[in-house]
């Protein structure tokens, strides 16, 4: 039986810090993040971390599908940003939600890290194995920002959100995902170098570097075909869909998407305005925003699609 989704929550810091802001100490200004992004303010993380929203987002969740936690068979996390390298975050979630039932696991797809675990998810549930589960998108990504290079800190934000899906009768439809390692070098931030007795190296850590256009003109190509692709395999046409739900990168990529696929902006609801970029937290994140404003009708078909660091991107067609 497909996976459905049945419940979505998330968490966002408190701080909220605008464009205006940024001005006082980075050297932009509003008028040059708005006018390529569209990213007018960002959430960052002073006393919160990707765990601890991230539970926030699951007890949310859990309590929008009347879920108990003992019922959760699966917990998948995607991120890029976890507090530690183990235990895992899933397993950190885990614990302190007490579904003692569930298996749990992160797994690394950047942006596209939401829309993998749906389909991890989506798998298993095919295969008979889990009934209900926990996906979980989640980032801090102030903390991998070098707040000195203007062309990144400007773009990303912290959050996080999740989504508990059951298999049912209808749900997920379709499911393209897809990954281009050649060009990865794009957007990158190295982890720990090796320093041991036998091979010293510097110790500090690295930060987030992105080719800008590299990424716009990947996304611009690849995100409307996937799209594309998706629709196909579940034989439905883009004007039957009532929204298209796109990561959070930059109002220009979601703007020509739209235009790709033949379909008016309003269909593409956005939040990047207030949070930016928060990778595997933009969909999930976007997803409860809408769901919580009571866009969604049980029966609507909507569309999923993430794509980032990897790079990797992936699509969903789903009934609501």
């Amino acid at each position: 039986m497909p996976a459905r989704i049945i419940g979505t929550g998330s968490a966002l810091p408190a701080l909220l810090v605008s464009n205006r802001e940024l001005e006082k100490i980075v050297d932009t200004t509003d008028e040059w993040i708005r006018s390529r992004t569209g990213i007018e303010s960002r959430h960052i993380a002073v006393e919160e971390t990707t765990t601890s929203m991230a539970i926030e987002a699951a007890k949310k969740a859990l309590q929008d599908a009347k879920v108990s936690p003992e019922e959760i068979d699966l917990i998948i996390v995607g991120t890029i940003s976890p507090d530690h390298y183990f235990p895992s975050t899933a397993c950190e979630i885990q614990s302190a939600l007490g579904a003692a039932n569930a298996t749990a696991f992160d797994i690394s797809a950047a942006c596209a890290g939401f829309l993998f675990g749906l389909g991890i998810v989506d798998a298993y549930m095919k295969a008979g194995t889990v009934r209900t589960a926990l996906v979980v998108g989640a980032e801090t990504l102030s903390k991998m920002m070098d707040w000195n290079d203007r062309s990144t800190c400007v773009l990303f934000g912290d959050g996080a959100g999740a989504a508990v899906v059951r298999s049912d009768e209808s749900g997920i439809m379709s499911m393209v995902q897809g990954s281009d390692g050649a060009r990865g070098n794009a957007l990158t931030c190295e982890g720990r170098r090796v320093n041991n007795p036998y091979k010293k190296n510097d110790t500090s850590l690295d930060y987030t570097k992105m080719n800008g256009q590299e990424v716009y003109k990947f996304a611009v190509k690849t995100v409307p075909k996937s799209i594309e692709e998706a629709l196909l395999k579940a034989n439905v046409k883009a004007d039957d869909v009532k929204y298209f739900l796109l990561h959070q990168a930059n109002l220009r990529i979601i703007e020509a998407v739209a235009k790709r696929l033949g379909q008016s902006i309003e269909k593409f609801p956005t939040n990047l305005q207030e949070c930016g970029n928060i990778s595997a937290g933009s969909v999930p994140v976007l997803l409860d925003h809408v769901n919580r404003e009571g866009m969604l009708q049980k029966g609507d078909t909507i569309v999923l699609a993430g794509f980032g660091a990897g790079l990797t991107w992936g699509a969903t067609v789903l009934i609501w």
